[in-house]
């Protein structure tokens, strides 16, 4: 029989980031059924990889938005339809390019990670050109 490891799971107080509390009034109802999809859909993802990452980036309202170097104006984390992962050692990345089927049965796409030095940029919306894998 074989043993998997524990993995623990991302929480939404971590992919809020504290921005909960300062930001409560933008924070919708739709917004927070997002950010609860996309955990859900990211640790299914995580633990079929048999990995564990730290969130570097969750929920980011417009003004914080604003602030991230070369964020996009209309960025999936407003919406909380994204997510960026650590990933140092480019693992995640170089595991989600091999097994693109578990994207695409988990409901993820990928930036490349060409464009995502350091970490892993995940969302549960595709991209305008529908790639499983997409340039930014």
């Amino acid at each position: 029989m074989k043993v998997r490891k524990y993995l623990p799971k991302l929480k939404l107080a971590d992919y809020y980031m504290g921005r909960d509390r300062e930001y409560h009034h933008e924070l919708t109802p739709e917004l927070r059924a997002n950010a609860r999809e996309t955990l859900r859909r990211v640790n299914r993802l995580l633990k079929r990889a048999g990995l564990a990452r730290k969130i570097s980036s969750g929920w980011r309202p417009a003004a914080v938005n604003a602030t991230v170097p070369g964020a996009a104006k209309g960025s999936k984390h407003i919406s909380c339809l994204a997510i960026d992962l650590e990933d140092r050692d480019g693992a995640l990345d170089a595991w989600c390019i091999t097994h693109l089927d578990v994207l695409e049965a988990v409901g993820l796409w990928l930036e490349h990670p060409a464009a995502t030095p350091d970490w892993c940029h995940l969302q549960i919306q595709p991209p305008r050109s529908g790639n499983r894998v997409f340039e930014p």
